[in-house]
């Protein structure tokens, strides 16, 4: 898999703008993404940057309702990666 198809886009809350204190950063990623995977594609989208750990959870669909109409979201899958102390992403500067 090519790292657009993996990385699908950053996940930007308080509790993980917080988090980038800590070295974490959160992404939503493909659903068939491995750990692995997500490691390299985080390093090959972000040169420089070493990832010591992933840690991943699968977010399920909720249902939505638009008047009588009755829906489900899609399910997604959650990465949040630790990078090596001292690096940061600048993508999520000044978010």
């Amino acid at each position: 898999m090519e790292v657009l198809q993996i990385l699908r886009r950053p996940v930007v809350t308080e509790k993980v703008t917080g988090q980038a204190s800590q070295n974490k950063y959160t992404f939503e990623v493909s659903l068939d993404a491995n750990k692995i995977q997500i490691k390299q594609a985080v390093e090959a989208a972000f040169k420089g940057i070493k990832v010591v750990a992933v840690n991943t959870s699968k977010v399920p669909g909720k249902e939505r309702r638009l008047g009588r109409h009755r829906g489900m979201t899609s399910p997604w899958k959650k990465a949040v990666v630790t990078i090596q102390e001292g690096q940061k992403i600048e993508f999520f500067e000044g978010v």
